[in-house]
């Protein structure tokens, strides 16, 4: 328990770092005019890199029985997933429930509901990462 204890926050401290990368993207095209859906790729495409060198050097230990390339090419299916999900909880958040709630649209505006929307779909996609990622890349004890 220890291990995997010790294991998710060094998951979380290479998260912390994605996390800067991407919401640092993704907030700077956002506010450059960029539509927040697009936003979201770029932020996202650089901290999948960004993710996952730190992840399989300091977190996951690798499989003996898996290549280096289908290591990458199944990370990258699972990244894939979870910036589906990604950008589906940022539609939902921002054009389903920010753009349907008077009460919300007064509360605080388009800009700032968006970030709140990437804050929130970030936290659920980490979860699904660090289950996905450790299911299936990891060497098995």
């Amino acid at each position: 328990m220890k291990r995997l204890i010790t294991q998710f926050l060094k998951f979380g401290i290479v998260g912390v770092i994605s996390f800067v990368v991407d919401f640092s993207l993704y907030t700077a095209c956002n506010f450059l005019g960029c539509p927040y859906l697009i936003s979201g790729l770029i932020g996202f495409v650089v901290s999948v890199i960004v993710n996952y060198i730190l992840s399989m050097k300091f977190v996951f230990e690798r499989r003996d029985d898996m290549s280096r390339k289908k290591e990458f090419i199944i990370y990258v299916v699972l990244s894939t997933i979870g910036l589906g999900l990604n950008e589906l909880l940022l539609y939902i958040c921002v054009d389903v429930v920010y753009v349907n709630s008077a009460f919300l649209m007064g509360l605080y505006g388009e800009r700032l509901a968006e970030i709140i929307a990437k804050v929130f779909a970030t936290g659920v996609v980490m979860i699904y990462n660090f289950v996905s990622r450790k299911l299936i890349l990891e060497k098995k004890s």
